[in-house]
């Protein structure tokens, strides 16, 4: 690394100078997007980390400390959603923790995993999850940080239908239900036989019980959307009957279930797998549909759309595409296409 470059990076952690990328507000968000947390650690390591100060700073033990206001202050870490999961019975003293620690750091959403088994080992009942939202969201309201309970894998939610069931539940408390939607978990299971199997999928598609396809009418995803619960969202592409993650392995050796699929067309070596764009599209039009609603709809509780490429077991372990770079061209896709969506609305 050059002198000059070294004396840069001083002087971006030392507030002599600010980025380029930190000299103006992001048109898609309002904010400010400081970079503090990347060129401290390009200062000590000489490497450029590809995640945002942002997500960084939630994976390393330096930045974000209990009771250290003073170094986010330093370091301007923006922490607009943080999140966790949670096992029922064992839930409250953990998820109270957790959300002030969100108040704490300025979040707006705690993005609220349910574990799929309850602490007596029972598969969680819906009226379970709607109790505990309940309380997240009592407790979420006196701190000024909403709760959105996300659809994923391994969790309660990856049984599709119980989400709308859930809802239901709420609403008929009268309290608004909000998700975090992360589509990946749904489209990755279309024409895929194994992952069918898990919570009897297949026979409920047969049956037209539940629709995955985001092309046919009734599909699950415009059904969460088209009912408003959508708060947040997490943009990660996969696409229908998503290739195994070769690359990377659990500790009883099977490998990644396979839930990310490079946005942008990646080097020979860098993916175990043949990558055609077209086959994205299921996936892109299920973030199309969110804006299109989130555009139409006055009373659409989207706050944002965030990146979520990630290097886990199941998604993109041992793969050697840069994560930063795909979120950068999905990133650039979804601004693109709100723009015309915004133009045509």
């Amino acid at each position: 690394m050059s002198s000059q470059k070294k004396d840069n990076n001083n002087k971006i952690v030392n507030d002599e100078m600010v980025s380029s990328r930190s000299k103006k507000e992001a048109d898609y968000s309002g904010k400010v997007l400081h970079e503090k947390v990347r060129y401290e650690i390009l200062r000590r390591f000489g490497y450029f980390v590809t995640e945002s100060s942002e997500h960084f700073a939630e994976y390393v033990p330096w930045f974000i400390k209990q009771n250290r206001q003073d170094v986010i202050d330093k370091y301007q870490i923006p922490i607009k959603a943080g999140g966790w999961f949670y096992t029922v019975g064992e839930h409250k003293s953990l998820l109270k923790k957790n959300l002030l620690t969100a108040q704490n750091l300025g979040s707006t959403v705690h993005n609220t995993q349910i574990q799929a088994i309850n602490s007596d080992g029972n598969l969680v009942t819906n009226s379970e999850v709607r109790d505990v939202y309940l309380e997240a969201y009592d407790m979420g309201l006196k701190l000024g940080v909403t709760p959105c309970f996300e659809v994923h894998v391994n969790m309660w939610s990856e049984d599709f239908l119980r989400v709308t069931e859930v809802g239901n539940l709420v609403e008929e408390k009268g309290v608004e239900f909000n998700i975090t939607l992360d589509h990946s978990h749904v489209i990755f299971k279309i024409n895929n036989p194994k992952e069918q199997k898990i919570y009897n999928t297949e026979e409920k598609i047969l049956a037209r019980e539940l629709i995955l396809d985001p092309f046919i009418r009734g599909n699950v995803v415009e059904e969460w959307i088209n009912s408003g619960w959508v708060k947040h969202c997490h943009a990660r592409s996969v696409i229908p009957n998503n290739p195994l993650n070769i690359y990377g392995k659990h500790p009883d050796g099977t490998v990644g279930r396979g839930i990310q699929y490079p946005f942008k067309k990646p080097n020979n070596d860098e993916y175990h797998s043949l990558w055609e764009e077209k086959l994205l599209d299921p996936w892109k039009v299920c973030i199309l549909k969110l804006m299109k609603y989130h555009a139409k709809d006055p009373k659409s509780k989207l706050g944002q759309i965030s990146t979520e490429f990630i290097p886990n077991t199941d998604y993109g372990e041992g793969c050697k595409y840069s994560l930063f770079e795909q979120g950068v061209e999905c990133t650039k896709w979804m601004r693109n296409n709100w723009e015309k969506i915004k133009t045509e609305t």
